[in-house]
């Protein structure tokens, strides 16, 4: 629900201008930027910070 909310605030190109990581670049989707988050903790931290700063 955070990043599907992500991508429709920001677009795929804006999330990964905020949030530089490959997922968001070459060949973007829900489900494999999804694999990805849950294996790396230092970007799934960098994308729920990202979530939080949008409602603040």
């Amino acid at each position: 629900m955070v990043l599907e909310h992500l991508v429709k605030h920001y677009r795929w190109d804006g999330l990964a201008y905020h949030v530089d990581i490959n997922c968001f670049k070459s060949n973007p989707s829900i489900k494999s930027s999804l694999t990805f988050l849950r294996k790396t903790p230092w970007a799934r931290k960098k994308v729920e910070d990202l979530y939080v700063d949008l409602f603040r």
